[in-house]
């Protein structure tokens, strides 16, 4: 059974690896304007060697600036999604519970009203995850303890204030300029990437997956009852801290950036423990795989199959709850090897 647990991960990394290269060149490939993969490569490579002008701008500036997005902010939202529901031994905890997303969408939604400056509007989202972070970090903290429950909780109350604080933003909003804006970026996008924006993004929310990488095994203790965890000598509270720190990091990033997208912390995981198991050792780096490519796709979609743009959150909803239906129905909510 372990050997074929071990054949089976290795099928998985390879097979993933280069279903992700594939894609990226395909999402670079595909769109209103459509583009040869050889085109693709001397646009990369040898900008002059391409005979239509055009072909490199939209390469360069566009499409690979927001395929790398994709797959970073993919990765790291999938990947907290997974520490999360490892240091809460809670399955259906993703990267909201917390109250990050909700704190990061008001400090957008105050930036648009306020600023109208992107990267103003960005750094009012991430100043407003961390906040939001903090603020649930003290409601559950109790006699100099945090326990789970409380901060579940707390993530709760958190997200309800920062959530009533969006809707007065958009109650307050011009409604011709403000409010259709805020309404569209609380939906998810990735439209605005750009180089800027992944020297501004990319940063961050890569070191970040370092350390949680890095502490992947760990996770796999922290899983335990908490007295279980002490007495193999981890420091629940450090390594709680921790590895929220880093979520909180790559969460308010992507927020600030593409807004709210719906369900691929919840869903990727999941499918990821199906195909790897339960340890973390290698359930991160696959989730960092899946996530990728399961964002890539959906922003392809995005983008790709009408017209105007779908916001993320709907595609990603609308793929991940059926989806998610199945999980539930075939393994009956139980996630062991």
């Amino acid at each position: 059974m372990v050997k074929d647990r071990g054949k089976t991960q290795r099928q998985f990394y390879i097979l993933s690896s280069i279903t992700l290269f594939v894609l990226m060149v395909a999402a670079i490939c595909i769109g209103r304007y459509t583009i040869a993969p050889l085109d693709v490569f001397y646009a990369l490579v040898n900008p002059d060697a391409v005979t239509d002008p055009t072909i490199p701008v939209v390469v360069q500036e566009v499409r690979l600036p927001r395929v790398v997005l994709a797959v970073v902010i993919g990765a790291g939202i999938a990947v907290s999604g997974a520490a999360l529901q490892a240091i809460f031994g809670n399955p259906l905890v993703s990267g909201e519970i917390l109250g990050v997303s909700s704190g990061a969408s008001f400090g957008a939604a105050l930036g648009i009203i306020t600023i109208s400056s992107t990267l103003g509007t960005q750094a009012l989202a991430i100043v407003f995850g961390f906040l939001a972070m903090y603020l649930t970090y003290i409601i559950a903290r109790r006699h100099g303890r945090v326990t789970v429950l409380m901060l579940v909780l707390a993530g709760i109350i958190t997200s309800s204030v920062f959530g009533s604080g969006v809707s007065l933003l958009k109650y307050f909003a011009d409604s011709q300029n403000e409010l259709p804006a805020i309404t569209f970026w609380l939906m998810g996008s990735l439209a605005s990437a750009s180089t800027d924006t992944i020297i501004r993004t990319i940063p961050s929310i890569l070191i970040a997956l370092i350390f949680i990488y890095k502490y992947r095994w760990q996770l796999n203790l922290l899983s335990l009852d908490e007295h279980e965890a002490i007495s193999l000598g981890i420091n629940v509270k450090k390594m709680r801290v921790i590895i929220i720190f880093f979520t909180t990091v790559i969460i308010a990033a992507a927020v600030s950036i593409a807004g709210v997208i719906s369900f691929v912390g919840l869903v990727v995981p999941h499918f990821t423990r199906m195909i790897v198991g339960t340890d973390n050792k290698h359930l991160v780096p696959a989730s960092m795989l899946m996530g990728a490519i399961f964002l890539l796709i959906t922003d392809t979609l995005a983008r790709s199959v009408t017209g105007s743009e779908i916001p993320l959150s709907i595609l990603s909803s609308l793929l991940g709850v059926p989806f998610f239906i199945y999980l539930l129905r075939r393994t009956g909510g139980i996630w062991d090897d």
